[in-house]
């Protein structure tokens, strides 16, 4: 019998010989409750949450078995042996959470870019004007040129009838400011067409759906000439540029004329019948305005004369298309012009009792 002395424990093991009584199973007082202690060195299990490398030097031999001659060193209650390999340098260990740390780094590095882009654009187009999205109004009334052209391109938009006072409502008609002024010898207003044209010209008047005529005669600032214009009124702005484009054949091959308007006897404007004269058309909306210009001594006129020209555009151009036309387009409302008006102008003979066209 080997008794052991441990001195901080305070206690004392017995290892029975070989062949003593002590050695026979159930010999002695009975074990401690509890598991009954190893008489090796119980391996300590590495932990599960961390890794176990092979070390770089070899295991250390284990401890040589006890011999009957020799007492196995006791282990002091608390303290555990392991056989396993030693667990990871804590440096080594380190190296994972450091790769952790750099690629969560970066993916804040991304996030704060993006939002940054975002923040921008924002910024961009809180910067920007915004535009007005027009609004479909179905009772406003329309303001464009093609709107007003609409007014005079027919007469069921244009329904109400000429008067002899709008197109010349005084006994003087001035055009501008500062220049003399053309007197109104005379004006008639007519449902019938063909009082102011004959021949062919007539004809295709009628054709084309005219049912009025407004006109008057009046005398030049100067004195020298004579000077019949008007406005037909046609069914569409299609008749009256087929009349415009039609006329201009009828006067050249003398089927046709436009006529002048006569006052009476003694005031020298029977020359507006007989006399060569010089016309012009153009048209406007469903209108087809001319006017006739003749000397007043019943001369033919020149090719080219300027002052003609003059007359032609006052009476066409400036007091019927600008001013009569324009004022019935605008209707007190409308503040653009309509399409500008398109015409022609050429000459004609004076005319005898029988309708014959005489030379110029």
């Amino acid at each position: 019998m080997v008794y052991r002395y441990e001195s901080d424990e305070d206690a004392f093991e017995e290892y029975p010989e070989p062949g003593s009584d002590l050695s026979v199973l159930g010999a002695g007082p009975p074990p401690p409750a509890g598991p009954s202690p190893s008489r090796f060195p119980t391996p300590s299990l590495p932990r599960a949450n961390q890794l176990s490398l092979p070390s770089s030097s070899p295991p250390p031999p284990p401890p040589p078995r006890p011999t009957h001659a020799e007492t196995p060193p006791a282990t002091p209650r608390g303290h555990v042996y392991s056989s396993a390999s030693p667990i990871e340098p804590p440096a080594r260990r380190g190296g994972g959470r450091l790769w952790q740390v750099l690629i969560g780094g970066a993916a804040v590095l991304v996030l704060l870019a993006l939002c940054g882009l975002g923040a921008a654009a924002l910024l961009d187009n809180r910067d920007q004007q915004p535009q007005a999205t027009p609004t479909f109004q179905p009772n406003a009334a329309p303001t464009s040129a093609a709107a007003q052209r609409l007014t005079l391109d027919s007469r069921d938009t244009d329904q109400a009838p000429l008067t002899a006072k709008e197109l010349f409502p005084g006994k003087e008609l001035k055009l501008n400011d500062g220049q003399p002024s053309y007197q109104v010898i005379k004006t008639q207003s007519s449902a019938s067409c063909a009082v102011a044209a004959t021949g062919e010209v007539a004809d295709l008047l009628v054709r084309l759906g005219c049912n009025q005529i407004v006109r008057a005669t009046l005398r030049t600032p100067d004195g020298d000439h004579l000077v019949t214009a008007g406005l037909f009124n046609l069914t569409d702005k299609v008749s009256a540029e087929r009349a415009r484009d039609r006329v201009r054949s009828l006067l050249d091959e003398r089927q046709g004329r436009f006529r002048g308007l006569t006052a009476g006897e003694g005031d020298g404007t029977d020359v507006l019948a007989s006399a060569p004269a010089r016309v012009g058309w153009q048209v406007r909306g469903h209108y087809l305005a001319y006017a006739l210009v003749v000397q007043k001594d019943g001369t033919a006129i020149k090719a080219g004369d300027a002052k003609v020209g003059e007359i032609l555009f006052d009476m066409i151009e400036l007091h019927l298309s600008r001013g009569v036309l324009q004022q019935r387009a605008d209707g007190g409302s409308a503040a653009q012009p309509t399409a500008a008006p398109t015409g022609s102008s050429g000459t004609q003979g004076g005319s005898t009792d029988d309708g014959e066209l005489p030379g110029n």
